[in-house]
């Protein structure tokens, strides 16, 4: 019978395949060694592909449904295939069965090349282009194969059969060698192992992993010079890379017209790792720079042609990216390994970046003020210092926004805030330094891990309940990096503890004056750690209705002030907080709540007219000021 010749077919393309998977291993092997248990890893692939990743890839359920009948369908088939033509299992169950599921790739086959018709933007072209027409012609002469099969019709005319054959092999032959070989289908095999040997389990099952790695400041190469300095499963995790372009979508250094595409930066990371050059990519480049094919190899430095700096100074940190990618990839973390090598290895810290870190370096703040002034914007508000009381219910960490005016209206409002609910709490006051956030993000590792340890030795010597901040990004490295140091804190964002406080009826809050609102979610608070109910809690215990920007939740646009971008300062066509205060405007609120201090200064320097910009702390002081007395209106500067 025709189909006969199916079966040995079939065993030298699987084959040909297995070779062609060893030879991509061998290329992400180049990278640094992670140790994982092998058999734990496998194990956990299948839940993970088809619950966290399909949480993500579910946004678009058009395109999940898409992704489950074509993905689906060809796993399924395939497996049939083997079972039938080189096992020899070959009855009407499996016929039936492989009609099935041929039929689900050829719906799913069909709607991915209407898809590809006239493609968004985003979505890379060249090879991905011709993907539909294989997974049309595989699927149609499988289901054609099947059909045939289940309905006893062995004897067809010689051109028929050959047809059938040629089109099951060339089509199945283009998505089994594509996903071993480097072709458009590589993300199938990549992804997969992805899933299992990620550098950030915690990721799965519910769980969140935002913080930074730390680095050992011994080692010979600091951060990353060249592809093979990355840890293995990085480059694993690069070449799992779809090229679906929804990283580009959210960018907002992409949407700025900074050079810097997160989807671009991946594909060259692949070019960097497997040799060769950046010709054959067909999606969009970095904006401002030519489409001129760049050069990269494995031990090659990533910026002796490959990459420009300024692509990854361009970066403000917001993980947007992360949270978009259907593969999960760790572009941020890329990024910083980047910046590491380039700051600490070669001094090349760009804009006012070197003068930043300088000052931290001599005077623990960024903009070289003196370390004994820290705590002077609470000289006439008597609170209470660690090293005096020695312990305290809530330690109030004020960060460096503590030498900024207006951030000092928010601190002395949660100061008014806490006293109204007779919270006992203390400040560090001149013992406290910079959290190090700032320096970690520009590479500098070395000055945030000296920094890290001498507020973690600092804070050891005392005894607390919990830390409160206003300042997201100091939140996030008390709560997610301090712990590689010997800190294990229970911290809250100061939403989140003052929701807690009104919750419980601690705060009681009068109804705020009607005024349309809308809220800036800060990426420090919202996707880097979930804080997206306590800031909307508030501002409904006010009586205010928040209407909501088109990006919002965990799409929400960055202000443009994390990751250094303010003082990297890389031009672009636009600014992001002039993009994010348009977003505001197209909602029509008179105010945009925030609750981040650097968040603030980026959308009050927007040019007027504009919504006002307000702390969420000083708005619900606002709130009880009928029962604040002198003392906490004095908090505030009232």
């Amino acid at each position: 019978m025709w189909t006969s010749l199916i079966g040995p077919l079939l065993v030298i393309m699987i084959a040909l395949a297995v070779a062609g998977a060893v030879k991509r291993i061998r290329l992400w092997q180049q990278g640094k060694p992670a140790s994982f248990s092998i058999g734990k890893a496998l194990a956990a692939i299948p839940r993970r592909y088809l619950v966290d990743l399909h949480d993500v890839v579910a946004r678009d359920k058009a395109f999940a449904n898409t992704h489950v009948a074509t993905a689906g369908g060809f796993v399924a088939s395939s497996l049939l295939m083997v079972l039938v033509f080189v096992l020899g299992l070959d009855n009407t169950l499996t016929f039936a069965l492989m009609s099935a599921t041929f039929s689900a790739m050829a719906f799913g086959a069909v709607k991915v090349k209407k898809r590809r018709e006239n493609p968004p933007a985003n979505l890379s072209k060249g090879p991905w282009q011709r993907l539909p027409n294989s997974l049309l012609v595989f699927s149609f002469s499988g289901l054609m194969m099947s059909l045939l099969l289940l309905l006893g019709i062995g004897n067809v005319p010689i051109i028929v059969a050959a047809l059938l054959i040629v089109g099951i092999l060339l089509g199945l032959a283009e998505l089994l060698f594509g996903m071993t070989w480097g072709g458009p289908m590589k993300h199938a095999f990549a992804g997969a192992l992805h899933l299992g040997f990620h550098r950030r389990q915690e990721r799965f099952g519910g769980g969140r992993s935002t913080g930074l790695k730390p680095i050992n400041l011994d080692e010979q190469t600091l951060g990353v010079e060249k592809p093979s300095d990355f840890y293995w499963n990085q480059l694993l995790g690069f070449d799992a890379c779809v090229q679906c372009g929804r990283c580009e979508k959210v960018c907002p250094a992409f949407a700025a017209g900074q050079p810097l595409n997160p989807k671009k930066l991946i594909q060259d990371m692949v070019v960097g790792m497997a040799g060769g050059d950046t010709g054959n990519y067909a999606g969009s480049q970095y904006p401002g720079k030519s489409d001129e094919a760049r050069c990269g190899a494995p031990d090659k430095p990533l910026f002796e042609g490959l990459l420009d700096a300024e692509t990854v100074w361009s970066c403000t940190t917001c993980r947007a990216c992360v949270e978009e990618c259907p593969m999960m990839i760790e572009h941020v973390d890329a990024i910083v390994d980047m910046r590491r090598n380039l700051t600490l290895a070669k001094g090349e810290t760009v804009g006012k970046g070197a003068e930043v870190l300088e000052n931290l370096i001599a005077t623990d703040n960024p903009n070289g003020l003196s370390p004994n002034s820290r705590a002077n914007w609470s000289v006439d508000l008597k609170l209470n210092h660690l090293s005096k009381v020695g312990t305290t219910d809530v330690l109030l960490w004020a960060g460096d926004g503590a030498f900024d005016l207006a951030y000092q209206r928010t601190l002395r409002a949660v100061v008014a805030l806490l006293r109204n609910a007779n919270i006992e709490f203390a400040i560090l006051g001149n013992e406290e330094l910079d959290s190090g956030d700032l320096a970690r993000r520009l590479g500098d590792e070395a000055t945030f891990q000296r920094l890290a340890i001498a507020n973690v030795k600092t804070l050891n010597k005392y005894q607390f309940r919990s830390i409160v901040t206003p300042d997201p990004h100091a939140f996030h490295v008390l709560k997610n990096e301090y712990p590689d140091f010997g800190g294990s804190y229970d911290v809250f964002h100061h939403t989140e503890y003052l929701a807690k406080l009104v919750e419980q009826g601690d705060i009681k809050l009068n109804q705020a004056k009607a005024q349309s609102v809308t809220y800036h979610d800060p990426c420090y608070l919202g996707r880097y750690n979930g804080g997206y109910d306590a800031p909307r809690y508030l501002l409904s215990s006010m009586g205010l209705t928040v209407s909501e920007m088109e990006r919002s939740g965990y799409r929400s646009r960055c202000c443009g002030g994390g990751g250094g971008a303010p003082v990297t300062d890389i031009p672009g066509e636009h600014r992001i907080a002039d993009m994010r205060m348009d977003d505001a405007r197209e909602t029509g609120a008179e105010m945009v709540a925030v609750a981040c201090p650097q968040c603030a200064v980026m959308l009050e320097g927007v040019v007027m007219p504009r919504p006002e910009v307000k702390d969420i702390a000083v708005m619900l002081l606002d709130a009880v000021a009928e029962n604040a007395d002198a003392g906490q209106a004095k908090a505030v500067g009232e």
